[in-house]
């Protein structure tokens, strides 16, 4: 017998539809809005790390209130109990839950139909530029633009996901460097990101245009057997022209390209807008930036990759330029054909160049000098490790340096201690938090294991609990005006209950459950009380004139009279209703008519017969008597 799982008491897991390096994906359903979901489960042996859970959090609300037609919505967040399989102890697995995109991911598109026209290309790279140039307003940046982060929808829409999880990722533990999901990332790495130094939008545009370049050619900017010899590309190898690759390109793609991946921030795009902007005046075939057009006019394309195509070997991690002239001769290249590129979806085993090849088919001398090569390749892997992993930074370390302690969920006077020890400073500062218990530390800066000069200061932030917040007076306002200000307080999507309120319009709040004024934790849901701009009509029969009218304007109802109907009853006063022609108990909206017909007294008409004169006196009868006489 199945039992259904059920997060947070309402989002049941289904069947996993997706699996990455740190996440599996689950198709899911909201029970309590009765919708389609998708559900991200963290791998519970990541969960386990206090750090990666806090950025996690942080990041995890960030991307929640961002709300942008080409981002994938995230709906909700929240940790699930689970069981390490590996350990078998108990652990909270966060996990997201995000809107459904029907369709595939760009890196399934690319594997199934190779590199695509320049204009189809550059709508999706737009797309993806108009969410971070949102998200960018907003002070987020995305940190891991790939093919594998962008959505394409079945009706074209394109969606970009997995908003500031990468962030949690790389600001996890040192050990997640050798994973294959940041071995991928490595693809995209903008150069301040494989020197380990901070990184800012501008970021996001290096790795969009290493998006852009894999779109139109099938394969990524540079390549190689690791993450390290990667990095070192990044770093020190401008790009290929993409035309190089795929003559069909049009020169201004080229032009976009390249100046999206310029390897100082300060030169290449400022802006998602700018890069968008040329992208679109190349689509209309307008003319593209200035800037854009002189860092095509540099030439770049001529270092790093010679005009055949791949760039380094397996080898070739330490000092690429050093083996593609060995082989391919200066400014050569390695020497493979553009008709022997082929694109390959799965970059871990990407095969050796022509360069690596031969470096192992040589004669003995030629071992020599690939066996120093391997060397130098070691070092460079260490110079990684120093950027990636906190340890080597601990090793290197100066005399007046001290490694900062890890803090979080220490007590703030734990907390104070181990600074002091280390000859450290505190900055405290209370933060409200609905998962962490009161007076823990919830995260730090700098992190643990970074190295600082003894009497430097480390801010924490502790946990004061969950927040709390009056509920505001909403009465009046329409319900997306009390919605939008309830979530300015950082309270959840209320409820809402309709009721048939005349005094209000359609759509305007009555009240709030609670009422106003009440104090609440941010974490509580509120009720809105909405009119329903309809009104329920009442029995006007038998009542006066004046009464009835009373009665519906007190209703927001209009009074008309229809017709007036005479009566002989005189149990029946003038101006008595009669009927109406809306039943009793009918709903209709506010401000409709209600047609009555009235009694009026009805005239009686009497005959009056006036009386008759008497006759005149008859002149024969006269005559008659006199003359007897």
């Amino acid at each position: 017998m199945n039992t259904r799982r059920l997060l947070g008491g309402r989002y049941e897991v289904g069947e996993v539809i997706g699996r990455g390096g740190m996440a599996d994906v689950h198709a899911g359903f909201d029970t309590r809005l009765s919708r389609q979901v998708a559900i991200k489960l963290l791998r519970s042996d990541l969960a386990r790390d206090a750090v990666f859970l806090a950025r996690f959090r942080r990041e995890a609300q960030s991307a929640a209130g961002l709300n942008h037609p080409n981002i994938v919505a995230i709906f909700d967040s929240g940790e699930d109990d689970s069981t390490d399989p590996t350990t078998g102890v108990a652990v909270h697995v966060p996990y997201i839950v995000m809107e459904v995109v029907d369709g595939r991911t760009l890196r399934e598109h690319l594997t199934a139909t190779g590199p695509m026209p320049a204009a189809e290309a550059g709508r999706i790279v737009s797309d993806v530029l108009a969410a971070l140039d949102y998200s960018h307003s907003k002070g987020i940046v995305h940190r891991d633009i790939k093919p594998a982060n962008v959505m394409l929808g079945r009706g074209g829409a394109i969606k970009v996901m997995d908003f500031g999880i990468a962030r949690a990722l790389a600001d996890s533990a040192a050990t997640m460097t050798q994973t294959q999901s940041v071995v991928g990332t490595a693809q995209y790495f903008s150069p301040e990101q494989a020197q380990g130094k901070p990184v800012d939008a501008r970021s996001d545009l290096y790795s969009t245009g290493c998006m852009l370049f894999e779109l139109l050619t099938g394969r990524t900017p540079f390549v190689g057997e690791t993450a390290v010899a990667i990095a070192y590309q990044h770093v020190g190898e401008p790009a290929t022209p993409p035309s190089s690759i795929r003559s069909a390109v049009p020169a201004a793609y080229d032009a976009i390209t390249l100046h999206a991946m310029v390897k100082d921030r300060d030169a290449r795009y400022q802006t998602a807008l700018e890069f968008r902007d040329d992208l679109l005046a190349a689509g209309e075939g307008r003319a593209i930036s200035a800037a854009a057009r002189g860092t095509a006019a540099n030439g770049t394309g001529g270092f790093g990759v010679g005009a055949g195509g791949a760039a380094v070997g397996a080898v070739g991690d330490a000092a690429a330029t050093t083996v593609l002239s060995e082989v391919g001769g200066p400014g050569g290249g390695s020497g493979m054909p553009p008709q022997d590129l082929r694109y390959d979806d799965d970059y871990d085993d990407e095969p050796l160049t022509r360069a690596g090849r031969r470096a192992s088919q040589d004669p003995p001398k030629r071992r020599g000098a690939a066996y120093v090569l391997l060397t130098l390749a070691a070092l460079a892997a260490l110079a990684l490790l120093f950027v990636l992993g906190r340890s080597i930074l601990a090793q290197n370390a100066k005399p007046d340096q001290v490694a900062v302690p890890y803090l979080i969920n220490q007590t703030e006077e734990q907390a104070r201690a181990l600074l002091s020890a280390r000859k450290l400073l505190i900055d405290a500062r209370n933060v409200t938090n609905d998962t962490v218990a009161k007076g823990l530390v919830v995260d730090q800066d700098p992190d643990s294991e970074t190295m600082v000069s003894i009497g430097s200061t480390v801010t924490v932030q502790v946990s004061s609990g969950p927040g709390q917040a009056a509920i505001p007076s909403l009465a009046g306002l329409t319900k997306d005006a009390a919605v939008t200000a309830l979530k300015i307080l950082n309270f959840p999507t209320p409820g809402v209950v309709v009721l048939d309120d005349p005094s209000q319009a359609k759509d305007a709040v009555i009240g709030t459950d609670p009422p106003a004024g009440t104090v609440v934790p941010l974490t509580q849901q509120i009720t809105l009380k909405v009119a329903s701009g309809k009104v329920a009509v009442p029995s006007l029969v038998d009542q006066n004139q004046v009464t009835a009218q009373a009665t519906l304007a007190g209703l927001k109802l209009l009074y008309a009279v229809a017709e007036r109907v005479p009566t002989a009853d005189t149990t029946i006063l003038e101006g008595t209703v009669l009927s109406q022609d809306i039943v009793p108990g009918t709903l209709v909206d506010v401000g409709s008519t209600v047609n009555v017909k009235i009694a009026i007294r009805l005239i009686s008409t009497v005959t009056v017969t006036a009386p008759q004169p008497p006759p005149p006196p008859s002149t024969s009868s006269t005559a008659t008597s006199t003359t007897g006489g």
